[in-house]
């Protein structure tokens, strides 16, 4: 149910319905009421042969009830629209008197039976005499349906939405007509000029703000695309609709289209923005805190509280302080310099970088097995990755002796002099296996399974013939 409204929430403040009821004559009543349309005409059968002329004459009763909801004074006209609108979106047609004096208990009673009286002599309510009741009639339906608008949450985008949604409706009805779809290219078109102004205005705010709009524009157009598709698919054939209907599609890709220009705008205007220091205060947050002052010119108070002493200057001073400051900034000619003496060059030694012990340890606990007493026998990789203290291995000395274990055999790593070429001539080859073991140990969990075989029994190997 609709809130209850006061008088005063109508903007209603001073008005005493008692006394200008008889004010609220019948729209009929001012001075012109008698005449019609042709009478405006200077040939009264060119009214004729206009459509419209034919269409409004159609729809003369319809047009009468607007002229009598909205004539007379403003907030009269206010009351009997929130009178309306109340009466008709409740969802019944039938009202006795005491639900309206219910739903409108906000009122006086001399001001709804006034409202009341012109919505009866308009024939947009009836009152039967029979059920003693109160009626709304066809006729106060079409009235709702132009006033859909006042519907609309937001006015910005009513009247572009109205139009859509008619368009949109009446092609599904298969009621559609050119007028509809012209008003329709006429909304797009006035959108579009607008657009083009902000944009050219170059206001940040203005542009912002337009930019909100038809981005909001833009969103209800493309849900209608596919109608506007429909309609020039199916135009075929009738050639007022077919030449309306591409002229409503020009429109809507012409503004469409304005997306590209709005970025171009704002990354203009980003590009212009000053920002004061380091701040990081600009000049539009600037702009946007003198919008919220009050009084803005306040802000001179006080400002030329002491005089200002101008400074006089001579000409002849001013270009004294000119010449040095061209020639303070003028870059010197750089000097003419020798050569430095010869030097002999420094002493230097040669020194190879040392490897890491491990490399050393691991080459020669290699070899140790090879000229043991089990040298023909295969390996743990864990002995040789633990070495003979397991206990005081550290985790990274075990990954990097597993690095190098692939050395073993390699080609072209025997052929290196030192630690790296020791341990590739090493008679063992490593054939790991696709599994872990866990280890006891304070830094290491699991270790990969494998083992060390002599090379004279590693498959596909030929026996290592080192000396």
């Amino acid at each position: 149910m609709t809130p209850a409204l006061s008088l005063q929430d109508l903007d209603l403040p001073d008005l005493n319905l008692a006394t200008a009821a008889p004010t609220d004559r019948p729209a009929d009543a001012d001075d012109s009421g008698d005449a019609r349309l042709a009478d405006y005409f200077r040939d009264t059968e060119a009214a004729g042969d206009s459509p419209w002329a034919g269409r409004i004459e159609a729809h003369g009763a319809l047009i009468d009830a607007l002229r009598a909801l909205f004539h007379g004074p403003a907030g009269l006209v206010r009351l009997r629209l929130w009178v309306f609108m109340t009466l008709v979106e409740q969802g019944n047609a039938l009202f006795n008197r005491d639900e309206i004096d219910a739903l409108l208990h906000a009122l006086r009673p001399d001001a709804l039976d006034t409202v009341l009286k012109r919505l009866r002599e308009s024939g947009l309510l009836a009152w039967d005499d029979t059920q003693r009741r109160y009626q709304v009639t066809p006729l106060a339906q079409q009235l709702t349906a132009v006033l859909s608008p006042l519907a609309t949450a937001s006015p910005a985008d009513g009247e572009l939405a109205g139009l859509l949604g008619q368009v949109i409706g009446a092609e599904q009805l298969g009621t559609l007509d050119v007028n509809q779809i012209q008003m329709l290219q006429a909304q797009l078109v006035r959108l579009h000029a607008e657009f083009s102004d902000a944009i050219a205005s170059g206001s940040e705010f203005r542009l912002r703000e337009a930019r909100k709009r038809y981005e909001r524009a833009a969103t209800l157009i493309d849900r209608a695309s596919d109608t506007i598709a429909a309609i020039i698919h199916q135009a075929d054939g009738h050639a007022g609709l077919e030449k309306a209907a591409r002229a409503l599609g020009q429109a809507q890709s012409r503004l469409l289209a304005m997306a590209s220009q709005f970025n171009r705008a704002l990354q203009q205007v980003d590009r212009q923005r000053v920002t004061l220091g380091t701040t990081g205060i600009t000049s539009t947050d600037v702009k946007r805190w003198l919008q919220t002052l009050p009084q803005a010119g306040r802000l001179l108070d006080g400002a030329l509280a002491s005089g200002l002493i101008p400074a006089a200057l001579a000409p002849h001073d001013l270009l004294d302080v000119t010449e040095a400051e061209f020639e303070r900034d003028r870059p010197q000619a750089g000097r003419a310099e020798s050569l430095p003496p010869a030097l002999s060059a420094p002493q230097g030694s040669l020194a190879a970088v040392a490897l890491p012990r491990e490399l050393g340890d691991l080459a020669e606990l290699l070899g140790a097995w090879a000229t043991g007493g089990q040298a023909g026998l295969p390996r743990p990789v864990a002995e040789a990755l633990l070495g003979p203290q397991p206990a005081r291995s550290r985790y990274a000395q075990v990954a990097y002796k597993t690095q190098l274990l692939p050395l073993l055999g390699d080609a072209q790593a025997r052929e290196l002099p030192g630690a790296t070429g020791a341990l590739a001539r090493q008679p063992w080859r490593v054939q790991w296996q696709a599994a872990t073991q866990a280890i006891d140990h304070d830094e290491i969990e699991l270790l990969s399974q494998g083992q060390l075989v002599p090379a004279a029994d590693t498959p596909g190997q030929p026996p290592d013939k080192t000396p």
